[in-house]
């Protein structure tokens, strides 16, 4: 029995007992309910116990809708680390950046949390087949789970599903039924197909689904515990135990991953171990942004975009239904937030960013959160000092074709109502490589070491350039006159010899004159500042306001034209 679990209807309030067969409120007949704990116990627990738990998903039992708190269903989920993105942190200008890295799941995506927790249930419920819709990293973290429950999986996918997630999918023995429809099309034949099934079938709803909404809130739990470590030098005006981010940004689709991690953190308010609510940002393509277009007309409801144009198929649910109302809701009475979207090719450009900024691949959904990352700093609603947490959701691990013979995807075809534009699968390159036809030298000078080795990464990986660098004004003279210098990059803020007064040295030294000068600095500047600049320089750049492409142009221009 889950006695210490209650079950409440989001519809009518009813309380009662939960179990995975009930999907429905036994009282109003309403189909979303939500778990519910004695929190208070349960935080004084936390607080007691949590050291000397393994550092996974299970290790916050005593908040889970299952029975055993050690399953057998468990590959290791969770636990996945949050990195510190001091690098994209510097280029952005917000020091206290951090990624909840989820790739380090199992099967590479955060949808092992809610596979995990969810087979879990079934396992003990002793229900044997399941039946779900997906776009494509939720049919794969089931069809591991379920593989290894022995668990029957029936997974829709709709076509626009890259062919290497759906051989990913089908190598665990799953059922993969392929639909010529979109995604919600698909998620109402799934329920079609599932009424059919025999008694003892579960249909997963996702975010209407107890065990999955609960999978999802771990992320929430997790942050706050990893924050707490990370910030332990960091000033704090909180008393509580575990600390929250200013801001907890995700790409969204269906919505479960938000409203889960949103529980998550009201849950650890209700236990005492936190005191407040970050701020949610839920980031969508602008192909297929149905919550960004309710949310910028103050609507309550969503309407739903029947034809999804976008080249990121895991995010082009059209209709999310009650989701977003309810995820609305809780934004407006909690921390706060916003809806945002992002073109695909800012999305695509996002990959290339953190792959050469952070050494971080990811998949395209996850890419959208930080294009919208991107956006939202510059746009001013992230501000310099305040805490970010981004969710990289996912990456792609692809099943090469030779592994699976033929006909192990079922075909169907839905003629009626077809999206009336099919978007091309496939990720288009977005940005350029720039590479100049010669060596050339380039100084890079500032005193943080997160600057230089900022600037020393956008030039490694845009092209082939000769890298000096110095962390002062004095070194950056003596480099000038040792090398042969075509271009310097200068900070104005420094110890021992500011940006001006190098300015000043290299102008008088014929030998150092013609250096081309690119000013990147932090630095607001006074009238006579930018006066003391003006004709001496052949750029001036804000930290945080210039992104890679943007300074390799600015170089590549002055070494091709030989311009100072």
């Amino acid at each position: 029995m889950y006695s210490h679990v209650i079950a409440e209807c989001l519809d009518c309030g009813h309380q009662g007992t939960y179990s995975p067969k009930d999907s429905i409120c036994p009282s109003c007949g309403g189909g979303w309910r939500e778990a519910r704990y004695d929190y208070k116990s349960i935080g004084k627990k936390f607080l007691k116990e949590l050291h000397a738990r393994p550092f996974n998903i299970w290790r916050y039992y005593d908040a889970l809708p299952i029975q055993d708190p050690h399953p057998v269903i468990s590959m290791g989920e969770g636990g996945t680390p949050l990195l510190k993105a001091a690098t994209l942190g510097t280029l952005l200008g917000i020091p206290n950046l951090y990624i909840k890295d989820e790739r380090q799941n199992p099967t590479g995506s955060f949808k092992d949390r809610q596979a995990s927790i969810t087979v879990t249930s079934l396992k003990e419920a002793g229900i044997t087949e399941t039946i779900l819709a997906s776009t494509g990293n939720v049919a794969i973290s089931y069809s591991a789970y379920t593989a290894r429950a022995g668990i029957k999986l029936w997974a829709f996918l709709n076509s626009l599903v890259p062919s290497e997630k759906m051989r990913e999918v089908a190598i665990y023995g799953t059922q993969v039924i392929k639909v010529t429809a979109s995604y919600d099309q698909t998620k109402k034949l799934a329920a079609e197909f599932a009424e059919q099934r025999p008694q003892g079938s579960y249909l997963d709803r996702g975010v209407r689904s107890i065990p999955a909404l609960e999978a999802m809130k771990t992320i929430a739990f997790e942050i706050s515990e990893q924050l707490t470590s990370a910030l332990a030098a960091e000033p704090n005006d909180s008393t509580a135990p575990w600390r929250v981010p200013d801001w907890y940004i995700q790409a969204v689709s269906g919505g479960l991953g938000p409203v889960g991690v949103i529980k998550g953190f009201n849950e650890l308010i209700e236990m005492g171990l936190t005191d407040r609510l970050p701020a949610a940002a839920s980031i969508q393509t602008e192909g297929c942004a149905p919550m960004v277009h309710a949310w910028k007309d103050g609507k309550a409801v969503a309407d739903p975009i029947t034809s999804p144009r976008t080249h990121i198929a895991t995010l082009a649910t059209g209709d999310p239904g009650h989701t977003y109302t309810i995820l609305r809701e809780r934004m407006l009475k909690g921390g706060g937030g916003t809806f945002e979207s992002v073109t695909d090719d800012e999305a695509f450009r996002a990959i290339h960013v953190l792959a050469k900024m952070e050494g971080l691949s990811m998949e395209p959904a996850s890419a959208v959160a930080f294009a919208g990352l991107i956006k939202m700093v510059r746009s001013g609603q992230i501000k310099r000092d305040e805490v970010v947490v981004v969710n990289m959701t996912g990456h792609t691990m692809p099943v090469e074709k030779i592994i699976l013979g033929e006909g192990k995807v079922q075909d169907v075809e839905i003629p009626e109502n077809l999206p009336e534009e099919k978007p091309e699968e496939g990720l288009l390159s977005a940005l350029s490589r720039i590479t100049p036809k010669r060596y050339s030298s380039v100084a890079i000078v500032d005193d943080h070491p997160h600057a230089r080795r900022l600037i020393r990464r956008i030039l490694q990986s845009q092209g082939e350039y000769t890298i000096f660098e110095a962390e002062n004004g004095r070194e950056a003279v003596e480099l000038a006159q040792k090398e042969e210098l075509d271009v310097m990059v200068l900070d104005l803020m420094m110890p021992e010899m500011d940006g001006f007064s190098v300015l000043d040295a290299l102008k008088a030294n014929e030998k150092t004159a013609s250096i081309a000068v690119i000013v990147v600095t932090a630095k607001t500047l006074t009238t006579d500042e930018k006066a003391r600049l003006r004709g001496r320089i052949h750029t001036l750049m804000m930290k945080g306001e210039f992104l890679d492409d943007e300074l390799v142009d600015e170089i590549d221009t002055l070494l091709k034209n030989g311009s100072n």
